[in-house]
């Protein structure tokens, strides 16, 4: 009995130091989660109980379970190096199996799909055709080549008129007619650049003319051809805008060379006619040119934005983490990865942030959770189990030598 009670306190020390070993052996391991033996001592029970006079025999190994606690950021220089911030697991499919991991290092392969070193594609939230994100799990890809261009369909301009200003009054033969070539026609003149549909930009100048104590007329060129105007623009006695209603004017139909037809609107509204001076407080037009890809930004609720040489920058999808109710009945995949089990149960999946989730770290990676230096002091002590179990195996020898002696 002596030599089967020590023969299980080896095998619990040497599972102790195995446990131990594989917990330093991945100190530098992101996303690593240490490990703990979990030991019980063992009874042989009958049908009628336990004698009060049972001395065990001996102990064994419960489980080894993990212990999932926050391990420590390191910072690095590349956005796609992902940490949690809390709860949850990054979810990620290899070939068609759901795995889930802490350890966020990731790029893209060829096709821009976001992976880790192994090849499995991070998954996430995509977006709809407005850059809205929809709750359909799959691939996160980051968009490869240029970004189309899109066909500006509306001006917007907001400007402060000078009430005080020169009036042009149509009834007065002496005023001159407008003549976009010539500034003593016109007041003032806004530009700014449209974009057709092949991307090539427009220039779209306005002109103002003053025509009355309250009421002034606008012409748009584009290109330096009249697309429209004169259209009369009114002001109430506050100095607000009065007409167009809505401040809304459209700009007849016209096709660049070799672009679709374009259809302009130009809105004023919030324009007004004071005494501050002339000032320009908004003049912009939708649309944009082709653009190649910059760099991409992720916040922390893990939505992903792309940048782009034009200017422009687009949400392509969100990061989405899970969690569990029982985290402790994951089961390790290897490569510091986990598998849902029945003990786990079915993973809790949402955006970073939401419910009981953490948040993401963008350029940062979570440090293996391991403590050095605790590890070392239990190593000692397991060394000292494995030794002390050997000695009761020695012990027990020499009683038995000694008994078979005895003549």
């Amino acid at each position: 009995m002596t030599f089967e009670v020590a023969v299980s306190g080896l095998r619990a020390a040497n599972q102790q130091l195995k446990v131990i070993g594989n917990n330093v052996a991945n100190t530098g391991t992101t996303g690593f989660k240490l490990s703990r033996a979990e030991f019980g001592d063992v009874f042989a029970v009958g049908n009628l109980g336990i004698s009060r006079n049972a001395t065990g025999s001996g102990v064994t190994t419960q489980r080894v379970s993990q212990q999932f606690v926050q391990g420590n950021l390191s910072f690095t220089d590349r956005t796609l190096d992902f940490a949690i911030n809390g709860n949850g697991f990054f979810v990620l499919d290899n070939g068609g199996e759901r795995l889930f991991s802490r350890a966020g290092a990731f790029g893209t392969d060829a096709n821009g799909f976001v992976v880790n070193p192994l090849g499995h594609r991070l998954q996430g939230h995509g977006v709809d055709a407005n850059g809205n994100v929809i709750g359909v799990l799959g691939d996160l890809q980051v968009p490869v080549g240029e970004q189309a261009p899109r066909a500006s369909t509306m001006l917007t301009s907001r400007l402060n008129l000078n009430a005080n200003d020169r009036v042009f009054d149509p009834a007065d033969p002496a005023t001159p007619p407008f003549d976009a070539n010539n500034a003593n026609t016109f007041n003032y003149q806004t530009s700014t650049n449209a974009f057709d549909s092949l991307g090539n930009a427009l220039l779209v100048t306005s002109y103002y003319r003053k025509t009355g104590a309250s009421s002034w007329e606008t012409f748009q060129f584009v290109d330096g051809v009249q697309r429209a105007g004169p259209t009369a623009l009114t002001f109430g006695t506050n100095g607000a805008l009065a007409t167009p209603l809505g401040g809304t004017i459209t700009i007849p139909p016209f096709t660049p060379t070799g672009a679709d037809p374009m259809n302009l609107t130009l809105n004023l509204a919030g324009t007004t006619q004071r005494g501050s001076g002339y000032a320009v407080f908004v003049n912009a037009a939708d649309g944009f040119p082709s653009g190649q890809l910059t760099g991409i930004e992720v916040d922390q609720q893990g939505v992903l934005l792309a940048r782009y040489t034009n200017g422009q920058s687009s949400v392509f999808g969100q990061v989405t983490l899970a969690d569990f109710a029982n985290t402790q009945g994951l089961a390790p995949a290897s490569d510091t990865s986990w598998v849902e089990t029945f003990s786990s149960g079915p993973p809790l999946i949402g955006a970073p942030g939401s419910s009981t989730l953490g948040l993401v770290q963008s350029g940062a990676l979570e440090e293996s959770n391991v403590d050095l230096s605790q590890m070392l002091v239990n190593l000692i002590i397991a060394q000292r189990n494995f030794q002390a179990n050997a000695k009761v195996i020695s012990t027990g020898d020499n009683i038995t030598q000694a008994l078979i002696n005895i003549r």
